[in-house]
């Protein structure tokens, strides 16, 4: 056992011990009816000793800490300045220095005066909006709005608040005025194909009007019905997240959720769902699914009622989402009868299915060959949307596991190198990262993470054969985070490959693990679950002794990106952790790149003369240049004037991406009978041909590999 999983099992046995000693002589004395005030008090006191015993940097508990909790909470609760004036706020600033000790105390006066508040403010501002909405907007007055919440002041009072609202409701209203005249003098259609009837500006504005009522009551709906643990673990999350964003409470529903993701499966009928009104609509009928199987249920469905099995169906109206949802979802092999209002007809029908283990597919690692216009090179392509794996079952998902099948698949088709899209991958599985990367090196370290207080540990692979030895590109850009920059690191530093995309990654180099509160308190089980803590518990280093922690890693080649503008990742987050240094790991840069400075002048030459490229470039200094802009006219010429500026703009970027006429595509030979095997994967594999032949830095990237491949013959014949 390592040193680090050493701690971290002392300290969840000490910790066990001091909150059960904290909470022995209280709770004894209650009545074991799972009193809710109970349950909260203990939640805060299980983590904040969580949080004081395992988190890599510690807080003080102090003023400091109590003003920091409640700039956050506030920002989160009413970021934009709409529901609290200051009169309000004036109430609560008086606790801006007393959080530290309601956190101490275990006491939730300011969370409890917060939601008070909060109910009045959501009953007075539904009642502004139902009357504003209830009268035509004049829209000849020279007035603006200002969108970004911190840049204005709190309302002075309620009158002032009511002003305010005047004014988001008529932006929100022109904006669709503005859309709908632009939909017609088009000759657009409405939902049953028939032409949109041309209408004047007064008429638009009536229906204008209607749609924001909608609009805002489907949102205060959701807002009132929401409930008090829900808003309690937001006020939690801001009192973690001011140890670092990536901190954070988990409900027992939202771990479940997590899990889920990690794992790329559950359980349940395979469809994915939203609100509809009253009810739940099938936003997503998932391939492989029981409902997919069934072939009953369709996207568009309106489910009103669930049974299970045999048993009387439950009216779903007006449920909150979550528990319409754990009604529907259940276990492997049991029946749910759904009552549904079918989209085609109207009619209402019961569906019977049963459910069954449901597979993500497109969180999973997949393959693509790449083939030269005469088809005698080849490249073999892999996409990992993220470092998954079940971590509930040793023998469930793993991506190293997958990624092997993967490289296999690739080897037997002949390719002569390997690009490995890691693109928006968020991160994930420490082990498998660790696992994943030793596919591409003899062995040797991968990874330093250092614990609070403790020695770096040196993670390594230990397995002397190499996978794959040929050239190899990894793809990254801004949405590359945690897991995907300790492999991008790892085998930079190693000289094994080329890192290849924007200008750098999102520069998260923190460990984070889960603490079960329930593990920490023995008996008192009519309190739990009490959900889990993600701790950050340790910070990772590169083996070259550098952290990734809101630096990244800097491609080795960088390619024109319409976010490399714009200031993204983990500097953009409140109370990061600071970026630190310490010495290197022990190891040999064994990688075989010839020549990098010549790969890319190459490529700068190649970017240089790609219009797509110029294009993207056009539209990143575009983007950073509208982003600054909070601001916006509610006189009508003046809003329509600018909306036409911004439509003339973005329709000269929204067809820069074009099909690559040099792109030639294939699967590789094991995955083609499973995807000519029905329609809907068939129509999955056209989509994804489609957009990678659009991907101008996947081709830059395949342009980059036929240069290695080519250096490394040189080389050979020399």
């Amino acid at each position: 056992m390592t040193m680090t999983m050493k701690k971290s099992l002392l300290i969840i046995g000490s910790l066990a011990t001091a909150v059960g000693i904290l909470f022995a002589t209280s709770l004894s004395m209650r009545d074991h009816q799972g009193d809710s005030k109970e349950k909260e008090a203990m939640i805060i006191q299980t983590l904040i000793s969580g949080l004081n015993n395992m988190h890599y940097s510690p807080r003080q508990i102090d003023d400091k800490f109590s003003k920091e909790v409640f700039a956050l909470y506030m920002d989160r609760l009413d970021n934009a300045r709409r529901f609290f004036t200051e009169e309000d706020m004036a109430q609560l600033r008086r606790f801006e220095n007393r959080i530290d000790d309601e956190t101490n105390s275990a006491s939730y006066e300011f969370f409890d005066l917060s939601l008070q508040l909060l109910e009045k403010q959501l009953t007075t501002t539904q009642a502004y909006y139902r009357e504003i909405l209830a009268e035509p907007f004049d829209f000849s007055k020279d007035e603006s709005i200002e969108l970004d919440g911190k840049k204005h002041d709190y309302a002075k009072n309620d009158a002032e608040l009511k002003d305010m609202w005047r004014k988001l409701l008529k932006y929100e209203v022109l904006n669709r005025v503005v859309d709908k005249e632009e939909a017609q003098d088009k000759g657009e259609k409405d939902e049953k194909g028939q032409l949109l009837p041309k209408k004047t500006t007064a008429e638009l504005e009536v229906d204008a009007r209607k749609d924001v009522l909608k609009t805002f009551d489907d949102w205060y709906k959701r807002m009132l019905k929401a409930k008090r643990m829900d808003r309690l673990s937001d006020y939690l999350n801001c009192i973690t997240n001011v140890y670092d964003p990536h901190t954070g409470y988990f409900e027992p529903k939202d771990k479940e959720k997590f899990d889920q993701d990690m794992s790329g499966k559950f359980e349940g009928i395979g469809a994915r769902l939203q609100p509809e009104g009253e009810y739940v609509k099938v936003n997503e009928i998932i391939a492989g699914g029981p409902a997919w199987k069934q072939k009953e249920l369709e996207v568009g469905d309106v489910i009103m009622k669930v049974a299970q099995g045999s048993n009387e169906p439950v009216d779903i109206a007006g449920m909150d989402m979550d528990d319409a949802i754990k009604l529907i979802k259940g276990k492997k092999d049991t029946e749910v009868r759904l009552t549904v209002k079918k989209k085609s007809d109207g009619k209402t029908k019961v569906i019977t299915i049963i459910r069954d283990e449901v597979i993500l597919d497109e969180t999973f690692a997949k393959s693509l060959v790449i083939k030269s216009k005469d088809g005698k090179e080849k490249i073999g392509y892999i996409k990992l949307p993220r470092f998954y794996a079940d971590f509930e079952n040793s023998n469930g998902s793993s991506c190293a596991r997958d990624m092997a099948t993967e490289v296999e698949k690739l080897k037997k088709e002949g390719v002569k190198g390997l690009i490995i899209d890691l693109r928006n991958n968020g991160g994930g599985s420490l082990r498998d990262v660790v696992q994943m990367s030793g596919l591409f090196i003899k062995d040797g370290p991968i990874v330093q993470v250092k614990s609070r207080e403790i020695k770096p540990e040196v993670l390594r692979d230990y397995d002397k054969d190499v996978q794959y030895g040929d050239p190899l590109i990894i793809m990254v850009n801004q949405g590359s985070a945690s897991a995907s920059e300790i492999m991008a690191a790892a085998l930079q530093d190693y000289g094994r490959a080329v890192i290849v995309g924007s200008k750098g990654t999102y520069g998260k180099g923190t460990v984070q693990r889960f603490l079960d509160l329930d593990r920490t308190i023995s008996g008192h089980n009519d309190v739990k679950p009490l959900g889990e803590v993600k701790l950050t518990i340790q910070n990772f280093y590169r083996i070259n002794g550098g952290s990734t922690q809101l630096r990244g890693v800097t491609p080795d080649i960088i390619l024109p990106d319409s976010y490399n503008y714009l200031k993204v990742g983990e500097v953009e987050n409140e109370h990061p952790l600071q970026w630190t240094e310490i010495a290197p790991a022990t190891y040999e840069k064994t990688g075989s790149i010839k020549d990098l400075g010549k790969l890319r002048t190459a490529s700068e030459a190649r970017v240089h003369k790609n219009a797509t490229f110029a294009k993207i470039e056009e539209n990143a200094k575009r983007l950073k240049k509208r982003r600054d802009i909070t601001k916006y006219s509610l006189e009508y010429r003046k809003h329509k004037k600018y909306d036409e500026e911004l439509t003339a703009e973005a329709k000269k970027y929204e067809d820069m991406l074009k099909e690559i006429s040099d792109f030639v595509l294939d699967n590789p030979g094991p995955d083609k009978s499973k995807i000519e095997s029905d329609s809907v994967y068939i129509a999955r594999n056209q989509d994804w041909f489609k957009n990678v032949k659009k991907d101008v830095q996947l081709y830059e990237s395949m342009n980059i590999m036929y240069d290695m491949i080519r250096q490394n013959g040189e080389t050979a014949e020399n």
